[in-house]
């Protein structure tokens, strides 16, 4: 057997293919690629039990990932990361079957590790020597810690704004790092000016093959872990959206495979802020692309990205699956944050806030059904965006007695 079943990269708008063993980023009409495998063949090599006794992260799938040397993998550990049934807020939302996937748990503290592991392995298999990129904070802090466990040179530029613990990720790693007074869309103009001038690698959101493909993982996971069934819904906090098409990616995957059913797919909710809402308002149009989002604002800074490279592919993979978009307040989805923690015990992030205030709006509008099984995706530790929680702690003198609670 192969390590790879990668076979080449194809253009999702002209069908255009590429050769994965050569450096590329968009293909020459500007759209993003994707990478296909040789699933034919990979049906008859690889069976479904193979999975159950390998190591206990993403690259247990690395059939179906494109690092063909298994020598090029780096790797922190990242994947695998816990399904755990929410049952006090499922209850409190008329959603006794809820759960929610934690990316929070994986390094750098968030599911960009995903993209990061596949994405600069790739890079190394390819030889790349220097690598760039705009990021609102968690992508850029995972890009660039596995960027120096592989020994490649990263330059990151992210808004001001951004959560200072993510700009300390990419400082500590040894990053060229810079901070741009305006939007993520800022700190692309800046990137891409000098991946012309200076000839790094772009590894910009879907500007690169393999980001998508780590992404992916969390579909191969939930499937897993669902032994092999789909849910009824999948809440995804949506920004470039990466996420969201790569587990649409993942589970078509797999129904070629026939490791689960093929006429199942789970219903694709696109989360987003009502201060940054492109993906919302091109779904309630009917629409197949989105327009630029002027001046956009919210606490959940993963998800303020005013114009996705890969909305068309958000999108498909809302209307494929019956899906739809929704939009929560950032007052909404810290309201739901302190309620997860307090009923869950779980401090998910302003993103997963929103998801989980999605899955409660939509059960009021019983788009959600009382008896769907639902996971909410949590893309990451509440704790590296502590300036959402805002408390008022009583301080004590020596020798007080503590009042009564």
């Amino acid at each position: 057997m192969n390590y790879s079943y990668v076979s080449h990269l194809y253009c999702p708008k002209c069908s255009q293919t590429y050769d994965s063993d050569q450096v590329h980023n968009l293909c020459q009409c500007g759209s993003p690629l994707l990478v296909s495998y040789d699933l034919h063949t990979l049906k008859k090599d690889w069976k479904r039990d193979d999975v159950s006794t390998r190591e206990a992260s993403l690259w247990r799938y690395h059939e179906l990932l494109p690092v063909k040397d298994r020598s090029s993998v780096i790797t922190l550990g990242e994947g695998m990361t816990p399904l755990l049934t929410m049952h006090k807020s499922g209850i409190d939302m008329g959603i006794p079957q809820l759960m929610m996937k934690d990316e929070g748990i994986v390094p750098t503290g968030s599911f960009k590790a995903r993209g990061a592991a596949v994405g600069v392995s790739k890079a190394k298999e390819l030889g790349i020597t220097e690598l760039g990129m705009p990021t609102n904070g968690n992508a850029g802090a995972a890009w660039s810690l596995y960027a120096a466990r592989a020994g490649i040179s990263s330059t990151i530029v992210m808004p001001v704004d951004a959560p200072k613990i993510t700009r300390n990720e990419c400082a500590i790693s040894g990053a060229h790092l810079f901070l741009v007074n305006g939007l993520i869309s800022d700190a692309g103009k800046m990137v891409g000016q000098a991946v012309q001038e200076r000839g790094m690698y772009d590894v910009s959101t879907l500007k690169e093959p393999y980001r998508i493909e780590g992404k992916k993982t969390m579909g191969l996971e939930l499937a897993e872990q669902l032994q092999w069934q789909v849910p009824d819904v999948i809440l995804y906090p949506t920004g470039g959206g990466v996420g969201l098409i790569g587990i649409y990616k993942a589970l078509r995957e797999l129904q070629e495979l026939g490791w689960i059913d093929s006429e199942k797919m789970p219903r694709l909710v696109a989360v987003q802020s009502e201060g940054c809402a492109p993906i919302y308002e091109a779904w309630k149009n009917g629409q197949t692309s989105s327009v630029f989002w002027p001046n956009s604002e919210t606490i959940a800074f993963g998800i303020n990205v005013p114009k996705a490279l890969g909305d068309f592919l958000v999108l498909d993979a809302l209307y494929e699956t019956d899906g739809c978009s929704v939009t929560v307040s950032d007052d909404t989805l810290l309201e739901e944050q302190q309620r997860i923690a307090e009923m869950e015990g779980a401090f998910v992030c302003p993103e997963g806030a929103a998801a989980f205030a999605a899955a409660r709006q939509l059960r009021k509008q019983d788009w959600i059904q009382e008896d769907d099984q639902v996971v909410v995706l949590n893309t990451g530790a509440g704790i590296k965006y502590p300036d959402t929680v805002d408390v008022h702690v009583p301080t004590l003198e020596p020798g007080e007695t503590l009042p009564t609670v």
